[in-house]
């Protein structure tokens, strides 16, 4: 008797990528629905800091805009097309181009003065220092 390992989760994956090929077949026949792209980004959390990871290859670095405000941090820019070949036939056509814009809301209180980003080889790194937890303190209030 063979005993089979029992993975319950494994039916989503593949539900998953089923549902990714139907996408993929829009996208490789040219039938884009938007004309943006996401970037994909990671973000991770150290002692002192919140370090965001972006994926943005083939955008120029004055074509990205980074914003900082009530802790809510967005990333925007737009991948713009060098040329226009009209005598071209393309067999297949798969790259993006256009405007992205994502925003995150941080997790804890980051200071919006000590923030250092820097891109290179299309990868966009963003440190973002924390503040120090506020201490909650109790005032009791008197009734009058």
């Amino acid at each position: 008797m063979t005993l089979i390992k029992f993975e319950p989760l494994r039916e989503f994956e593949t539900i998953h990528d089923r549902i990714q090929r139907y996408f993929d077949d829009f996208s490789s026949h040219g039938l884009n629905i938007t004309d943006s792209f996401s970037p994909r980004i990671d973000i991770s959390d150290e002692k002192s800091h919140i370090n965001v990871a972006a994926e943005i290859p083939g955008v120029k670095k004055e074509n990205i805009k980074i914003t900082l405000q009530d802790n809510i941090l967005t990333i925007e820019g737009e991948k713009k097309k060098e040329y226009e070949q009209k005598d071209k036939n393309f067999y297949r056509s798969e790259r993006v181009f256009g405007s992205f814009k994502r925003s995150f809301t941080l997790p804890v209180e980051v200071d919006s003065e000590n923030v250092e980003a820097k891109f290179e080889n299309g990868m966009l790194n963003i440190s973002l220092k924390k503040l120090e937890a506020k201490v909650q303190s109790e005032k009791v209030i008197e009734l009058k």
